[in-house]
């Protein structure tokens, strides 16, 4: 299988922090345009236009008690704190189109409420090896992509389009009417993953830590795989699962 790159914007340079606080810094920074993996508002306070900019920008915005601000900079933060994202997200519809346009068959990878930084930054590296066409996460409710996930992908994040949309069930279901399977890996699952045909177009489904995959997101699987275990152990860390997962699917296409 030829690999192949997809275009990206490239993220503006941000300081060595990624985070900025105090009223006109933060307006600043949306007004910049820069991407905003998360803006944290003190809950009694309102800030109209900060808040109307974050809805423009669709930049994930949580009311949090004034204590949470404090833990992240002891500086007169004045209720208000943004990190800025080192990615710039691609609409899914995007991705999609560029990969059919180039005459390639699709695979993605969807995370669902992947929380844990570190194994975030590993199935990306694993995902941008494998030549996985777009890395699609939730608004909310998945890990935070800063320097740590950066440093853990090992640089991967700078070349793997990632998606971020407000509603993975709805972008599932639109991949799903454009032609794509939906495979479920989890180790509930009836089908051994050497079972699945990972030829054909392709959205792999990997959950949460916690309590896997959502079971919205499950009823919209062709089919739920697990991947075969012969210890005492009962499942894998879900960012070696993911790198077992999609490299089943390097070894079949390769093959074809």
């Amino acid at each position: 299988m030829e690999k192949r790159r997809y275009p990206v914007r490239k993220s503006p340079s941000i300081p060595k922090s990624d985070m900025v606080f105090g009223i006109q810094s933060v307006l600043e920074t949306l007004r910049s345009g820069k991407e905003i993996e998360r803006l944290l508002i003190q809950k009694d306070q309102s800030f109209p236009e900060i808040q109307q900019l974050a809805r423009e920008l669709g930049a994930p915005l949580s009311r949090v008690p004034p204590e949470k601000l404090d833990r992240l900079t002891r500086k007169n933060h004045q209720g208000v704190v943004c990190f800025i994202s080192p990615v710039r997200y691609v609409p899914v519809h995007n991705v999609l189109t560029q990969v059919f346009e180039d005459g390639q068959t699709p695979l993605f990878l969807m995370l669902d409420r992947i929380t844990d930084v570190r194994n975030f930054g590993a199935i990306a590296r694993t995902a941008e090896c494998a030549g996985t066409q777009a890395l699609l996460v939730p608004f909310k409710g998945g890990s935070q992509i800063n320097s740590d996930a950066m440093k853990t992908s090992s640089g991967a994040l700078n070349y793997l389009p990632v998606s971020r949309e407000g509603s993975i069930l709805d972008t599932l279901h639109y991949l799903k009417d454009s032609g794509l399977q939906v495979i479920a890996c989890t180790e509930k699952g009836d089908d051994s993953l050497y079972e699945v045909d990972f030829k054909l177009p392709t959205v792999i489904i990997m959950g949460s830590e916690e309590d896997g995959i959502a079971e919205s997101l499950l009823k919209l699987a062709d089919r739920q795989v697990r991947i075969p275990l012969a210890g005492k152990v009962e499942s894998l860390n879900v960012s070696a699962a993911a790198a077992v997962v999609l490299y089943e699917a390097v070894r079949q296409r390769e093959s074809k």
